[in-house]
C-alpha cells in the first residue's frame, strides 16, 4: 500500500487570503443568525454575503439599511466583525497566540510580514502588540468623548443609547469602516463641527498607517529630534497623506463654489469640503449626499478613493506610498536620474517595481469591473465609476446605487472589496509560491517606447 506524505505548503500570501476567506464565511454565518436582524426582516444570501465582505474589508458599502436591519445583538456582532476586519487577522492572531503561550516562529512571522506589508522579520511581534494597544486605546477615547457629547447634548434619549452610538461611531471611524447605526451616516451632524472634527481625527489615525502611529508615540515618549527619529516611510506617508487631504479640500471648494456651496457660509463650505476630502482617505462616512456634487468633484473623489489609505493601516486602495513613489519616479525620470532620491535616501528598486505593478494592476482590475458593471447595470457611467472606486479603495461612499445592484453587480463589488482589503500584492502573490531567481540571462535589446 502506497503511503503519501506529501505536504501542500501554502505561501504566506495564500494563507493570509485563506484566513480572510474563512473570516468572510464565519461573518456570513454570524450575520445569518436570527438574533442578528430585527423582527420581520428578511434578506437574501447575497445581501448577507455582501454585508459580511463589506464588514470584514471595513468598506461600508451596504445593500440594506443598518439602522433598520440589525437588532441590538446584531449591532454588536457587526461591531465585532468591523473590529476584526479593521485591526487585521494577524494582529488578533498574534494576540491569541500570545494568550495561549504559542511560540511565534519563522512561519508565523512571515505571515505577519505579508499581512502588514513589512520588509523584514524583526520586531513584528512587538509591532502587533503596539498596533492592538494603540487602536483599542484610540477607540476607547473616541467612545468616551462621543458618547458623553451625545448624552449631554441630548442627541439620543438615554445614556445607554448615547454611549452605544458613541462606541459604534468610534470603532467605525477608527477602523475606517463607514458603517453607521444612525440611519443616515453623519448627515444629522452636518452643522456639528465638533463631531466632525472628532471623526476626522479618528479616520486619520486609522488610515495613516500603524507604523506612523508607533513612530509618533516613540518620538513623543523619547523626545528625540525629528531628523533622527522618523523613517523615510513615515516622512513620505505623512506628507502624501495630508497633501491629498489638502488637495481634496481645495478641489471640492473650487469645483463647488458656484454649485453645491452657493449661498452657504464660508465655514459650512469649508467643513463640507474638508470632511468629504478626509473621508475619501478610506472613511466612507458622509455629512451630505455626495450625489449632489458636480461631475468634476465626483471624478476627483474617485481619484482620492482609488489612492486610498496608507500601507499597514485599516484602509485599501493602491495606498499613499504607491502614489508617492510613482510621482517621484516620473519626476526623477524627467530630470534624467536613474534612481529616486528623497530625504537624503534612495528608494529601493524592488519597491519602485512593486509600485508600478500595483498601480497598473489596480487600473486594470477597476477597468474590468467598470466594463462588467456598465454592461449589466442601468446606472450612469459616473455612478458606476464612483461605486468601483469606493469598493476598491474600501471607502464605502456611494451615490446611492448599492442596494439597487443586480446579483452580478453585487458579486463584482464583493470581489473589489475583498481585493482592496487584502491588497494588490497579496492578490498577486496568491498565484505563486516563492521567488524563483533564474540563473541565466538572455542578451538585452532596446525597445522603442513612448
Amino acid at each position: 500500500m502506497l503511503k503519501i506524505n506529501k505536504k501542500y505548503d501554502l505561501s504566506p500570501a495564500q494563507l493570509i487570503v485563506s484566513f480572510y476567506i474563512i473570516a468572510v464565511i464565519v461573518s456570513t454565518c454570524l450575520l445569518s443568525l436570527p438574533i442578528t436582524t430585527q423582527p420581520g426582516v428578511q434578506w437574501s444570501f447575497v445581501d448577507v454575503l455582501f454585508t459580511a465582505v463589506s464588514a470584514v474589508s471595513v468598506t461600508g458599502l451596504t445593500v440594506v439599511s443598518t439602522a433598520d436591519t440589525f437588532s441590538t445583538p446584531g449591532t454588536f456582532i457587526l461591531l465585532f466583525i468591523l473590529q476584526f476586519g479593521g485591526i487585521g487577522i494577524m494582529t488578533l492572531g498574534t494576540f491569541f497566540w500570545l494568550i495561549i503561550g504559542k511560540k511565534i516562529g519563522l512561519r508565523e512571522r512571515r505571515l505577519i510580514r505579508t499581512d502588514q506589508n513589512q520588509s523584514n522579520l524583526s520586531g513584528l511581534v512587538s509591532l502587533m502588540k503596539q498596533i492592538l494597544v494603540i487602536i483599542l486605546l484610540i477607540e476607547l477615547v473616541g467612545t468616551i468623548i462621543l458618547g458623553t457629547y451625545f448624552y449631554y447634548l441630548d442627541y439620543f434619549p438615554t445614556w445607554q443609547e448615547s454611549y452605544l452610538q458613541g462606541l459604534f461611531a468610534s470603532v467605525s471611524a477608527t477602523t475606517n469602516a463607514g458603517f453607521d447605526i444612525t440611519g443616515s451616516s453623519l448627515i444629522p451632524f452636518a452643522k456639528d463641527y465638533f463631531v466632525q472634527i472628532i471623526n476626522i481625527i479618528l479616520l486619520t489615525l486609522g488610515a495613516i498607517g500603524f507604523p506612523v502611529l508607533i513612530e509618533l508615540k516613540d518620538f513623543i515618549k523619547n523626545k528625540r529630534s525629528y531628523g533622527t527619529q522618523f523613517t523615510l516611510y513615515t516622512k513620505l506617508t505623512t506628507i502624501t497623506f495630508f497633501s491629498l487631504m489638502v488637495f481634496g479640500t481645495l478641489v471640492i471648494l473650487l469645483f463647488e463654489a458656484n454649485h453645491f456651496f452657493e449661498g452657504k457660509s464660508w465655514h459650512e463650505s469649508f467643513f463640507y469640503a474638508f470632511f468629504q476630502s478626509a473621508t475619501t482617505r478610506n472613511g466612507g462616512l458622509a455629512t451630505m449626499d455626495v450625489s449632489l456634487f458636480s461631475t468634476s468633484t465626483l471624478l476627483a473623489l474617485c481619484f482620492l478613493m482609488f489612492i486610498g489609505a496608507s500601507p499597514s493601516s485599516v484602509g485599501g486602495g493602491i495606498r499613499t506610498t504607491t502614489l508617492a513613489v510613482i510621482l517621484l519616479l516620473v519626476f526623477s525620470f524627467a530630470k534624467g536620474q536613474k534612481s529616486i532620491k528623497v530625504f537624503k535616501r534612495e528608494i529601493h528598486e524592488e519597491d519602485i517595481r512593486k509600485s508600478v505593478v500595483v498601480s497598473f494592476l489596480a487600473v486594470m482590475i477597476c477597468f474590468i469591473a467598470l466594463v462588467i458593471l456598465n454592461y449589466v447595470e442601468n446606472f450612469s457611467l459616473m455612478e458606476i465609476m464612483f461605486e468601483v472606486s469606493s469598493a476598491f479603495g474600501t471607502t464605502g461612499l456611494s451615490m446611492g446605487i448599492t442596494p439597487e445592484l443586480s446579483t452580478v453587480g453585487k458579486l463584482v463589488i464583493i470581489s473589489l472589496m475583498f481585493i482592496g482589503r487584502i491588497g494588490i500584492l497579496s492578490f498577486i502573490f496568491v498565484f505563486h509560491q516563492e521567488k524563483q531567481e533564474l540563473n541565466y540571462h538572455y542578451p538585452k535589446e532596446r525597445l522603442i517606447v513612448g
